[in-house]
């Protein structure tokens, strides 16, 4: 089996690279779905985040920007956020190799793989990139994200030109749907999958 880690900035495009890869019938860990569903009334961190962050959950349920609002502007806040919330995503990714255990291949999306030090974990790393204007076209028109938000994140976030260095493949999501899901082929079919 080769695991195959996909990564790149926010607003690179990696959702829809990931999806291309599923249709193609590579099974796709999303890692940020996980996180969103352990953050859920009744995941199984929203406990464990009010006890760390007092008045980020009432009644069950997470205030999520509250937490990003105290972990944006805290680096040792988002420290012992993540404390908990990888070893929790390291399970569940863990638990789905398992499940497809029988699979060429396996794709997980993984936002921060460069940032949290996880590409050893990968045969590949598939890095998402798309021209800095197209970028932040995507990532501002998201429900909430505002200019100073956004440089706020990308701060944190290897810069683009570092990840596609470090990459094995590079997929340019700044072209037309069509010729991305190519890219998406020519990597299976280099891979000798599919």
């Amino acid at each position: 089996m080769i695991r195959i880690a996909l990564t790149g900035s926010i607003g690179m495009g990696k959702s829809t690279v990931a999806a291309m890869f599923e249709r193609l019938g590579i099974p796709v860990f999303d890692a940020d779905a996980v996180v969103r569903c352990l953050q859920s009334p009744g995941g199984g961190l929203v406990d464990k985040i009010g006890e760390l962050f007092p008045g980020c959950v009432r009644d069950g349920t997470l205030d999520r920007d509250c937490l990003a609002q105290i972990v944006l502007s805290d680096r040792s806040r988002l420290a012992e956020l993540e404390a908990i919330v990888h070893p929790a995503v390291r399970e569940a990714r863990d638990d789905f190799v398992a499940k497809h255990q029988d699979a060429p291949a396996l794709v997980f999306e993984i936002p921060l793989l460069f940032e949290t030090n996880g590409a050893a974990d990968f045969n590949k790393v598939v890095v998402v990139s798309a021209p800095v204007h197209v970028q932040r076209a995507r990532a501002l028109a998201r429900p909430g994200m505002t200019a100073a938000k956004l440089d706020s994140i990308l701060a944190r976030q290897t810069p683009d030109e570092e990840k596609r260095a470090r990459a094995d493949f590079v997929v340019d999501t700044g072209t037309d749907l069509s010729t991305t899901e190519v890219q998406v082929r020519e990597i299976l079919a280099c891979l000798g999958i599919g």
